[in-house]
């Protein structure tokens, strides 16, 4: 499995339930990877999609503590291995963590690759994505060249999990 994430130059990627960054090139390059396969996501994230409805084209598993939680279009897991076992029969690399920022604290050390698009800002943030270059398993296996969108410079890096 992989994960993707849109994170600050604090590693912070949200705030008020809410992206911090909507950047045209970096949300078509998620839905180029994510879609045909599979996304883990928190209840929360979920929630600040449009509607609270599940991504399209795309298999949509929620990690959540509510085990009573129910949405059309969802499946839902209450723990790691549960999470684990829906994903069992799926290509890992079609497996997508999505967010929030515990489940990818939960997840990553299961995941293989992470796609980062390293933003060049540092608004406030409340949510954090794990801090890769303090991690040693992981390493950046390839970085793109930083462009700009008009406001904001981010760049594609990629890193992969040594342990995975």
């Amino acid at each position: 499995m992989n994960a993707i994430a849109a994170v600050s130059l604090d590693w912070g990627i949200g705030k008020g339930n809410d992206l911090l960054f909507h950047i045209g090139e970096d949300m078509k390059r998620f839905r180029a990877l994510t879609t045909g396969g599979a996304v883990i996501m928190g209840r929360k994230t979920l929630d600040s999609m449009p509607g609270g409805k599940p991504l399209p084209r795309r298999r949509n598993i929620v990690l959540t503590r509510q085990r009573d939680f129910v949405r059309e279009g969802v499946e839902t897991a209450a723990s790691v291995e549960e999470v684990l076992s829906l994903i069992s029969g799926e290509d890992p690399e079609k497996v997508w963590v999505i967010g929030g920022g515990e489940i990818y604290r939960q997840l990553l050390p299961h995941c293989r690759l992470c796609y980062l698009t390293r933003v060049y800002a540092r608004p406030e943030s409340e949510v954090f994505f794990p801090d890769l270059d303090t991690l040693p398993q992981w390493q950046v296996l390839r970085s793109g060249a930083i462009v700009s969108d008009g406001t904001l410079d981010y760049q594609f890096i990629e890193y992969i999990n040594r342990r995975a």
